[in-house]
Order: C-alpha cells, then structure tokens, then sequence
C-alpha cells in the first residue's frame, strides 16, 4: 500500500510523484468510505481546489470517481479559497474535498478532508480515513455532478462580521497582494462589492507562484513591502496558497507578526466589539497573550499547534478569537477554520475604527502588554523519525541544558517546551506535520537572549 499519511492539515506530496492517479484515487476512495461509514450515500459532497498545477484536473477525477460510487458532488467552476470551501461544508451539511497544497513549494499538491462542521479534519478522522486506504469501496448507484459557484453566502456571512461602511469611510490606502493565489476573485471581489478601492498585485494564476512561495512572509513579499514604502499610509494584505493564512505591512513597510495581530484584533473584539468569550491560542503562541487575555479579564485556552486543536477548542467551547502563531485566526460567529481573508478584513475594520496608523496600535499594543517579545523560529531537515526522537529527548532531559538555561517547567502538550525562569523566555521543539522538519520556535525579550538561545538550540539538535 502507498505510504500515505495525514499531517496537522491533510495529505500532501509531490506532483507526478507520490501524488500521482493511483494515489489520488485511493485517497478519494477511502474518503468516500469513511462518508458510507459515519453517514450514508445521501450525503453531499463538494470539491474545491486552488491555483496549484493540476489541482483543477484531480479535483476533476475526484468527482468523477465519486460520482461512479453513487455519490451527488458539487464541484466548484474555478480555483477558490479553503475557508470559503469550508463555510460551504456547514451551510450545505455537505462533507467537502480541498486540493491544496497550501503554503508548500509549487511541485507540491495535498488533499484536505473537511467535515460538516466546517473545520480542519481531528485526528481520529483522518486516521479513520488512513485505515480505509486500499479497501474496496462498491458502488452503489450512479450519483451526479454539479458545478457550482461558491461566493455569494459566503460574502452576505462575511458582511454581517465586518462593518464595511468604517472601512469605506476611512479611506485607507490598500496594496493587496494575491501571491498568485487562490485568494484572487475572493478578497478583492468582496471589496468590488463594498465599493472599497483597493490596489491589487500578482492578481493571475501561476502555478510557479512567480518562481517563490504562496508564503505571505517578508522574503515572498518583497515587492508589496516596496509598494508600501513607496505609497502615502499603504497597508500592505497578503494570503498564502489557499487563502486560509495571512500576511500584514504595516505604513512603515515592516512586516506585522501573527502575534501582534492577533493580540490587537483581540483588544479590537473584546474592546470595540464587546465580543466576549475564551481566547484559544496554540502553545507556539506568544506568552504576551497569556498577558493580554489576563489583563482584558478573559479565559485562555492553550491547544496543541494545529487549526485542527485550535478548531475543535472552537467548537467546545464560546470563543471570541482563536489562532496560531503561523497566521491564521477566526473569530465567534464564523466557521471553526482558519481564513484569511477574514484576517485582513478586521485589519482593516480594527484600523479604520481607531482611525489610527497600523504602527502606532503595534506600539500600544506593546505598552499595553508591558513586555516586548522576540520571536524566531530553526528548522532542521532530518532523514527518519529515529533523529527527531533522539533530538527531542536530549532537550526533555539533559540536565546540563537544563541548569544552563534555568528551566522551570518542561510542558509536553506537543513536543518538548523548556519553560525558562525569567517568565520571558520558552523553547518549543516539536516535528512538523506537513514536512520532513524539526522545528524550533523561540521566544524571549532581548535580541541578546535570543542569538544565545538559538546558539544553543542548534547545538543541542546535532545527532
């Protein structure tokens, strides 16, 4: 059998490689399984995919087999984003299918499974679907295929979250920047649609991605950044592959972390919204949230990294934000999924409330606080699992380290986190779910703390 395994978001290989016919087809067949299993042939299922090569020609064959089965699939005209897809699986109560490879380099495609609920697939699901791969499924009937376009509900919700008419009035300068993404004819539409000017860049479908990554950080956004720098009050949006991440430049041309938005559009909610509820951040998070949720006087909730947790943490429980550190949030009253175009339109709504530059909210944002933090993150390729086993339980019990760095607490949510006594300062050391990484995310308050840490973590990660 194809050694296929689900990460923290899906399936993903590369094209003409692992992710070949075969492979697809029993993907999709185990997926259909699983839908006989826990529902019946009446359930609906949509595809959707993105700008990825041939992510339209397998979302294609994925209907078809479907259809052979007995199945009624929706499969979307065009390329689109993986929230609108998601929003689409809770307003038809439909199980839907996402080709995407989301951020990953362009020789990569990937298949998301997406339950009724609207979120990210939880692990006993995706295992479930895993176990299934290679049975045969019988058909049942022959089913139907429709094609369909998904925007319009997914704008009207969209419009009861966001106050368009503040973001209208405030004028503000907007440089979008698609990334040759699934989020062109999505964002800038709903803004066509609101009468909200805007200027758009990278706006076309190249499966390339402009020879960088559908990524929205510095080194992909070079030319936003300068498009920014060069305009009077520009804010710079961005998303990545599938639309489900966000990227932010604030006036100055500086890139604004995924810490820093989620902690203002927390103060935003809570603040100018009255939303009230729980705050659900993953343990990769900056402990300036930890403050923030503290001093705003409402609960935290600190989940595994993965929308997946930060999803069900959703579901479970009244949340008025929930997001990760990699750049994806969403809020109370929309699905339990990341999206970022929702991101960037509460940038702009938080933005054009304050009737403030982007900059100036950092810097109070930070005043707020009372600490600045500092993040980065090492990735370290390893070849086997055997290495990252190894690696993990150096950091977990090496007491010479241990002494070193004044470790107060070691947290074992998800991998190894080393808790330093400053109450500044935390390593994470975990693999990653989508490729072959150890990845290590630092946190603390000086740039000197931080070249040290880092020096540190590196020579700890030598096998």
């Amino acid at each position: 059998m194809a050694n296929i395994k689900f990460g923290t978001d899906g399936w993903r290989a590369i094209v003409g490689k692992e992710f070949n016919d075969k492979n697809v087809n029993l993907v999709i067949s185990a997926i259909a399984r699983y839908v006989l299993d826990n529902f019946n042939i009446d359930k609906r299922i949509i595809i959707g995919y993105d700008t990825r090569n041939k992510a339209d020609d397998y979302a294609q064959i994925a209907a078809n087999l479907l259809k052979e089965i007995g199945f009624n699939v929706y499969i979307s005209e065009t390329f689109l984003p993986t929230p609108v897809l998601a929003f689409y699986a809770k307003r038809l109560n439909a199980s839907a299918i996402m080709f995407t490879a989301s951020h990953n380099p362009p020789e990569y495609l990937g298949i998301k499974y997406i339950p009724d609920y609207a979120g990210p697939a939880t692990s006993e699901i995706t295992e479930a679907i895993v176990k299934n791969i290679g049975k045969p499924v019988t058909p049942i009937r022959t089913g139907s295929i429709e094609k369909k376009k998904f925007f319009q509900e997914y704008y009207e919700h969209i419009d009861d979250l966001i106050d368009f008419n503040i973001i209208r009035k405030a004028g503000i300068n907007i440089i979008f920047d698609a990334l040759y993404s699934a989020a062109n004819g999505y964002f800038d539409r709903i803004l066509d649609v609101e009468n909200v000017k805007y200027e758009i860049i990278h706006n076309k479908r190249d499966i390339n991605f402009g020879g960088g990554l559908p990524e929205p950080k510095p080194k992909y956004l070079k030319e936003l950044i300068e498009k920014v720098k060069n305009s009077h009050n520009a804010i710079g949006l961005s998303n990545d592959g599938d639309a489900d991440r966000y990227g932010v430049i604030n006036e100055l041309g500086e890139y604004v972390t995924p810490n820093e938005i989620m902690g203002m559009l927390l103060m935003h909610l809570v603040k100018n919204k009255k939303h009230s509820g729980k705050y659900v951040k993953t343990v990769g998070a900056s402990l300036m949230h930890d403050i923030l949720a503290m001093k705003l006087g409402i609960g935290l909730i600190e989940t595994p990294v993965g929308f997946k947790h930060v999803g069900q943490a959703m579901r479970e429980h009244d949340v008025v934000l929930a997001g990760e550190e990699s750049g994806g949030l969403s809020i109370k009253g929309h699905i339990p999924e990341k999206d970022g175009i929702l991101a960037n339109l509460l940038v702009l709504e938080m933005v054009a409330k304050a009737q403030k530059p982007l900059y100036q909210l950092q810097a109070e944002l930070k005043e707020y606080v009372g600490i600045t933090f500092i993040n980065d993150r090492i990735d370290i390729k390893l070849d086997n699992k055997k290495e990252i086993s190894e690696i993990l339980e150096k950091f977990a019990t090496d007491m010479h380290l241990h002494e070193l760095l004044g470790i107060k607490k070691i947290g074992r949510k998800d991998g190894i986190k080393l808790y330093l006594n400053d109450h500044k300062s935390w390593l994470l050391i975990r693999p990653s779910g989508t490729e072959p990484l150890l990845r290590i995310y630092i946190e603390t308050d000086t740039y000197e703390k931080m070249e040290q840490l880092k020096k540190i973590a590196r020579n700890m990660a030598k096998i």
